[in-house]
């Protein structure tokens, strides 16, 4: 998303990677209090979630840490940084419920709809605009038509050899992301853009 902003691309509608409550991959912990968070490592992986990261934070804790881009690997995120925040697969491979014994831990995309009543947009098609055919739009969403009757399919090949749970995964792919996009969606797209200009300038140490 903020790659597509940055460099003014043309998205594709109707689908992508959004959710409309937790998202449970996109996790952020945290060693100390929330509102004493002062550094935050992060896997470089994805921008926009660095920034939703920062946008929470500010907006909901009051603070604004800086950033520090680091392999996703958890303990040694919290032994350089306060915080880190993990994303796609090393998070779906963390118990959530387990590690609330020892750390604070926000799923942010129930962190953006608790902030906003908004849904989170993640991830569009996205491209040149000359390289944007109208033909596209229903191939992509073809696709996705594809993808979502063969959730079971791809539940059992697909987690094994990632080390997530194929249950997880099922309920990860149904209820946790949404992949065909309505207005709605869009509506948090905006809302997500608009706070993200705030955060222009990233704080990142490499």
């Amino acid at each position: 998303m903020i790659e597509i902003e940055r460099q003014g691309l043309q998205w594709l509608p109707g689908t992508g990677i959004a959710c409309r409550g937790a998202v449970r991959s996109i996790l952020l912990l945290s060693k100390v209090p929330l509102t004493r968070i002062r550094t935050l490592a992060a896997d470089s992986g994805s921008r926009t979630s660095v920034v939703l990261a920062r946008i929470l934070l500010a907006e909901r804790y009051g603070v604004e840490p800086d950033v520090i881009t680091m392999p996703a690997d958890l303990h040694s995120m919290l032994a350089h940084a306060d915080a880190a925040l993990i994303i796609g697969d090393p998070a779906l491979r963390l118990d959530p419920q387990a590690l609330r014994c020892q750390y604070e831990v926000l799923d942010l995309g129930e962190e953006w709809t608790r902030l906003t009543n908004h849904s989170m947009i993640f991830a569009l098609w996205s491209g040149r605009k000359e390289k944007i055919a109208p033909e596209l739009e229903n191939i992509f969403l073809d696709s996705c038509l594809y993808g979502l009757d063969h959730i079971e399919h791809i539940a059992r090949v697909e987690c094994p050899p990632r080390g997530i749970a194929e249950d997880l995964g099922r309920t990860y792919l149904t209820h946790h992301i949404v992949s065909k996009l309505e207005d709605r969606d869009y509506e948090g797209m905006r809302l997500y853009l608009h706070y993200a200009r705030q955060f222009d300038t990233l704080k990142v140490t490499v």
